[in-house]
């Protein structure tokens, strides 16, 4: 499983052409989506070590602030500076290559984009492509499992030396484990599983990874827990299922962007559901989505028509408006979308 060999020969070509890249560069910022996840920031982990390793200067300057989750995969914590403070003006400033990892949506990477004009861009991603996606050196391939799938390519083709460090090690899986829900979701595949192979050869501990990702929840995302399931509703003749969560509920428990993680899955857990949706109202009056499919729905396709984006099964996007009438307006849009699928409903 080790070595250019294994590596899908689709790839092997923008893999070349970001190596080159990357090793052109003198200092690299990197960056991801809003509101990063495992996936993300696994991937910001591994490549800032492969390129500190080859002697490049690395920030890490996200659009929204580094999660705490995932914080320690990172082993400088010098490398991070956070968005609009004078430390990640500077190095956009005096970056001559920025990577954006996990999106290749301007939109998707917030006050960023501005930064993305007139410099050399590289993108990693496993996402369908967008119209109107980043320009850039580009490697973006949806058959992979997750972003994290294709830096472990890069740094297999780029040479990292042995032992790889536990940051590159720890960050690769945590990627794959969370995008894919610990192999679980459509998403997984035979090639998933092999790179977790390898990675557990190079040292990974899962044990360790579970305990630090999934199971060291602060007890506010328990009270989250059972005020979402307060809040859960059933569509009376269509397989869809939703979780509202009003902004006073998130301000009282002090709830941030983390404490979602999984909530819209246990929407999505209900019999007979094929689309699970979880609405939460922002402070600043906005609504964020996540759109969950088990059936034939095309979530990647519903969240673009409200400006976002993601995948076939598993999407979200933030909408500038109330949840009552973002809701409103989504769940219009999922019942056309299965009712398109001309099908009798399931019993619920």
């Amino acid at each position: 499983m080790t070595g250019v060999e294994a590596i899908p020969a689709a790839r092997r070509e923008p893999l070349k052409r970001v190596l080159a890249a990357l090793d052109a560069a003198r200092h690299v910022v990197l960056t991801t989506h809003v509101n990063a996840d495992g996936d993300g920031t696994g991937c910001e982990a591994a490549l800032a070590s492969y390129l500190a390793a080859r002697g490049k200067r690395v920030t890490v300057v996200n659009p929204t602030p580094f999660p705490a989750l995932y914080r320690y995969l990172v082993p400088q914590q010098e490398w991070i500076a956070e968005a609009g403070t004078p430390a990640a003006n500077a190095a956009l400033a005096d970056a001559d290559l920025i990577a954006v990892l996990d999106t290749s949506e301007p939109s998707r990477v917030g006050r960023l984009a501005r930064a993305l004009r007139d410099r050399t861009v590289v993108v990693i991603d496993h996402h369908p492509p967008a119209e109107g996606g980043i320009s850039g050196i580009t490697l973006q391939d949806p058959t992979a499992s997750a972003t994290g799938e294709l830096v472990y390519d890069l740094l297999c083709a780029g040479g990292l030396e042995e032992p790889w460090p536990p940051s590159v090690v720890e960050g690769l899986y945590v990627a794959i484990v969370t995008d894919t829900g610990s192999f679980r979701f459509a998403n997984t595949t035979p090639r998933a599983h092999l790179i977790a192979a390898d990675l557990m050869r190079r040292g990974l501990d899962p044990e360790a990874v579970y305990r630090r990702i999934f199971a060291n929840v602060p007890l506010r995302r328990i009270h989250l827990l059972r005020a979402a399931l307060e809040r859960l509703e059933v569509d009376p003749e269509l397989p869809i299922t939703w979780i509202s969560i009003p902004r006073e509920v998130g301000d009282a428990l002090g709830v941030t962007s983390e404490d979602l993680d999984g909530i819209v899955e246990h929407a999505r857990s209900i019999e007979g559901t094929e689309v699970a949706l979880l609405f939460r109202e922002l402070a600043d009056g906005a609504t964020k989505i996540s759109f969950r499919s088990s059936g034939e729905v095309d979530v990647n396709r519903l969240a673009r028509t409200f400006g976002g984006g993601g995948h076939a099964k598993a999407a979200g996007a933030l909408v500038g408006a109330p949840l009552e009438r973002v809701r409103e307006e989504v769940l219009a849009a999922t019942r056309e979308a299965l009712r398109s699928l001309e099908r009798p409903s399931p019993d619920r």
